[in-house]
């Protein structure tokens, strides 16, 4: 059984996972977007475990058993008590997903930088040391870890050690945002930019070393009959995660709020 949650639009929101359990079965919906993918480092990034709330609306569920399909609207509305407007709430929304999205630029720019570093250390494993094309491997492999090192922390202990890269800075931004669903502030408005153009500058750094570095480097891995390196595009990241939480994503939020009766 799968439960889906659409928007307006016909987008899809979130995946409530259902239950294989026979009888009469209830499942909640924390009213959230899914949590923004988030490149693992030496800590984890509490602040981004849950997705925006979603904002005031009607929305669709959209109930599949087997070949049978149910659906039923629902209404989110405003909490009455709230004392902020609804245009403020959008305006928290919009703000939440400009950094959701950039946490989301900044996994793929942390997977692309390790698939190429990965790659360049097992390509250089397969070379004698003593060859030219071993040491511009290697190379490679030591820019990508510096540039890595810009964008997550790589110290164990977390808030212990101080280390604080664009992951966790964004990570905290995030959750200040996202932990209100007023209006944001000024300066998270200014801080949300100011890491976008900091993140940017590292994956550009990125982009230029494997530009200047890779068609010699995979020339000379093809001479060897050895397998060039590759970047990760963000369309097939994009592409990937996709699949991978269509694949996954009821099952990893089976413990968000879902309760059963039996028989």
């Amino acid at each position: 059984m799968k439960i889906e949650i659409f928007d307006r639009d016909g987008k899809l929101v979130d995946t409530v996972a259902g239950s294989k359990h026979r009888g009469l079965n209830r499942a909640g919906w924390g009213m959230r977007v899914r949590p923004p993918a988030v490149a693992p480092a030496a800590s984890a990034l509490f602040e981004a475990a849950q997705g925006p709330r979603v904002l005031p609306g009607t929305y669709t569920v959209k109930l599949t058993k087997g070949d049978q399909t149910y659906t039923e609207q629902l209404s989110v509305a405003i909490d009455p008590r709230a004392k902020y407007s609804l245009e403020e709430r959008k305006a928290q929304f919009d703000l939440s997903m400009k950094v959701y999205k950039e946490l989301e630029h900044m996994t793929y720019g942390v997977e692309a930088i390790e698939g190429v570093r990965n790659a360049a250390n097992a390509r250089a494993a397969k070379v004698p040391e003593k060859d030219s094309l071993h040491k511009q491997l290697q190379s490679l492999a030591e820019e990508c870890d510096k540039l890595r090192s810009k964008i997550v922390a790589t110290k164990e202990g977390g808030m212990v050690t101080g280390e604080e890269r664009i992951r966790e800075l964004l990570g905290q931004l995030y959750g200040a945002v996202t932990g209100y669903d007023g209006k944001p502030t000024d300066y998270q408005v200014a801080r949300t930019e100011s890491l976008g153009h900091e993140l940017q500058d590292v994956i550009d750094d990125f982009q230029k070393l494997t530009q200047k570095d890779l068609p010699g480097i995979n020339a000379g891995l093809k001479k060897k009959k050895l397998e060039g390196i590759a970047v990760l595009a963000e369309a097939d990241w994009q592409k990937k995660k996709a699949e991978s939480s269509a694949a996954a994503g009821a099952g990893m939020r089976a413990a968000e709020g879902q309760v059963w009766e039996k028989d």
